[in-house]
């Protein structure tokens, strides 16, 4: 079964960042504007849905009984 690819989280929030600090300079037309905060948006649900999948991962890996044996992790489709 071929590994899916790796979500780019730090690529991610580098991009919210530059997106956060161009909005503030507050020199974006309108529709600029919400084009940039449409895109943050998709990148906040993004890197939380990593931070949440990682987390799920992580406490699999702490359950289990030699404490270093990974479990298959699946994330759900529902987001």
């Amino acid at each position: 079964m071929p590994q899916a690819k790796a979500f780019p989280f730090e690529a991610s929030l580098k991009k919210l960042e530059t997106l956060v600090e161009t909005m503030e300079a507050g020199e974006l037309s309108l529709e600029e504007s919400l084009n940039a905060f449409q895109e943050g948006i998709e990148l906040t649900r993004a890197c939380q849905k990593a931070l949440t999948e990682a987390e799920q991962k992580v406490a699999l890996l702490v359950t289990t009984s030699a404490g270093v044996a990974a479990q298959p992790f699946e994330p759900s489709d529902d987001g």
